[in-house]
């Protein structure tokens, strides 16, 4: 395939690799020792993967110690919703929490029961909604829960109000609080101690490191009862096995250009996406905009054009030589009606149409014109069909 001849607008299913991370993977090629190792070689590879840890835990706010790293994101939220999560001095959760907006990874990667589980409803914007959290938690006062809301969302790039959360769970007293964070990490600021936050998870190849590596970052007082991963001892004896170096020594030099770039590159991107919004809306009056009164992340523009479905758009943008998406790329490649925009009360009808356009390191300018290009000819169509019909 030639790459330069297309535009990948799929940044929030996966961040092509930097050339400096992959230069960064390059080198760690040549340090042949474990981690784990007391000999020169072992050292060595030892001081890459702490070094790495310590980039990592400036970029989320947290301290070098309180990062565990896993394969990913999925791996690190399963290990958070084992049931495991303590604080110290508090009881076992006993009940989840979770919004109705929720990535798979979290929906259905706890192990609570059916009846120990309450999906917390959204408003209209994507946004989860704090009277609902208050009350449910105002009834289970007697209960230890744990409440698991993500940052921002994979579809919508709707941004939760994280801060808030925490605000009512400590008011409450015995509730612990997770965020998914893999499509937040790398795109805002975020800070898990300014925030509060008991834990929260990661994944790198969201912000342009390899894949198959993220991070469970636990605050001070908080730990796993029991290791997701038993073995030699490795990750604080949290995620035993030997470290995945490479990727690890990947996603601590992505986390580093990603922390240096974060101000610049977030006002960079809604720029272009706020751009490519208004020529979106030029070109389909009628488009809706997903999200659109709530904050979102500055690299996300989820839209869908009444009578449009998804499937033909994402064939002719592809042939267009444009990559997007239909929403979450989570579902072995299926277009189906999405849960997210569902729990938005989105028309299956509309919602059928939407399209997420997600921008990253790479994207300039001239995507935006292809995109725009390919877009046009859809939507012409689309009109076209539609005046022959009336």
């Amino acid at each position: 395939m030639d790459t330069a001849a297309r535009s990948y607008l799929d940044h929030n299913a996966t961040s092509p690799v930097r050339p400096e991370v992959a230069a960064a993977v390059a080198r760690a090629l040549n340090l042949p020792g474990n981690p784990s190792s007391i000999h020169a070689e072992g050292r060595a590879a030892r001081h890459a993967l702490q070094e790495a840890r310590a980039r990592l835990a400036a970029l989320v706010g947290a301290a070098p110690e309180r990062v565990v790293f896993t394969s990913g994101g999925t791996e690190a939220a399963n290990t958070v919703l084992s049931g495991a999560l303590r604080r110290r001095g508090c009881p076992a959760p006993t009940r989840l929490m979770i919004s109705a907006t929720e990535h798979p990874c979290v929906a259905a990667g706890h192990r609570f029961s059916d009846e120990a589980v309450e999906t917390l409803p959204v408003d209209a914007g994507g946004t989860l909604r704090l009277d609902a959290l208050a009350a449910r938690l105002d009834a289970c006062r007697d209960e230890a829960v744990l409440i698991s809301v993500h940052a921002a969302n994979n579809e919508t790039g709707v941004v939760q109000p994280l801060a808030e959360i925490v605000r009512l769970t400590r008011a409450h007293g015995r509730a612990l609080v997770h965020s998914d964070a893999v499509q937040a990490v790398g795109k805002i600021p975020l800070s898990l101690d300014a925030l509060g936050l008991d834990a929260l998870t990661l994944s790198g190849h969201k912000f342009a490191a390899p894949k198959g590596v993220g991070a469970l970052v636990l605050a001070e007082g908080v730990t796993l009862e029991t290791a997701f991963l038993r073995g030699g001892g490795q990750e604080a004896r949290l995620r035993c096995g030997t470290e995945n170096l490479l990727g690890i020594v990947g996603m601590g030099e992505a986390a580093e250009i990603a922390r240096i770039a974060l101000d610049a590159e977030a006002v960079r991107l809604a720029g272009l996406r706020d751009a490519l919004q208004n020529r979106v809306r030029a070109l389909a009056p009628d488009a809706v905009v997903f999200g659109e009164g709530a904050a979102r992340l500055p690299n996300t523009l989820s839209v869908s054009v009444p009578g449009l479905e998804a499937a033909t758009a994402l064939i002719a943008l592809d042939l267009a030589n444009v990559a997007v998406s239909s929403g979450s790329a989570c579902a072995s490649g299926k277009v189906a009606r999405s849960p997210v925009l569902a729990a938005m009360g989105v028309s299956p009808a509309l919602a059928v149409g939407a399209l997420r356009v997600s921008l990253g390191w790479n994207s300039g300018d001239a995507d935006l014109r292809r995109f725009l290009e390919g877009f046009e000819r859809v939507v012409s169509s689309l009109y076209q069909r539609r005046g022959q019909a009336a």
